[in-house]
């Protein structure tokens, strides 16, 4: 039983090793700000860093571990998908859930569970969560019908 555990500790270790020769997922790259939108006031876009700027802007802060194979494949798809739904840095181009952003930070959506563990500062409190959803309303529209005193709940 003993040898069995070491073989599969051995094998795990092999294949994480080979698993770094896989290109994919080291492309750290942060393209320019091209345009940030038209922020109601400034604590919106601080929360909105806080709690969003990694995955849906191109201001992404990529921590060591977004380098070790295969977490780095989920980060880099993470971030790749977050921009391509909602960017803070290419508010020149259409954002397709720009929208909808209030409406899923209230809904607790967003930022995502997983991504909290390794991400203290993205735990926002009910307050800072109503304060980041009613300032993304008010920046980017929404087609949230939830009234603030009833986000609450």
């Amino acid at each position: 039983m003993k040898n069995l555990a070491l073989k599969t500790l051995l094998g795990a270790g092999v294949l994480l090793l080979v698993a770094q020769i896989v290109p994919y997922g080291r492309d750290h790259t942060n393209p320019p700000v091209l345009k940030e939108p038209a922020w109601d006031r400034p604590e919106t876009r601080r929360l909105a860093r806080l709690a969003c700027f990694d995955c849906h802007s191109n201001e992404t802060v990529w921590p060591w571990y977004s380098n070790v194979a295969p977490v780095s494949w989920l980060v880099h798809r993470d971030v790749t998908e977050g921009r391509a739904e909602l960017n803070f840095s290419e508010w020149d181009r259409p954002q397709k859930e720009a929208k909808e952003s209030a409406k899923v930070i209230r809904n607790g959506e967003m930022p995502p569970r997983t991504y909290l563990p390794t991400h203290p500062e993205a735990r926002l409190s009910p307050l800072e969560r109503e304060a980041l959803a009613a300032g993304l309303q008010a920046s980017l529209g929404s087609q949230d019908t939830v009234p603030p005193e009833a986000a609450g709940r």
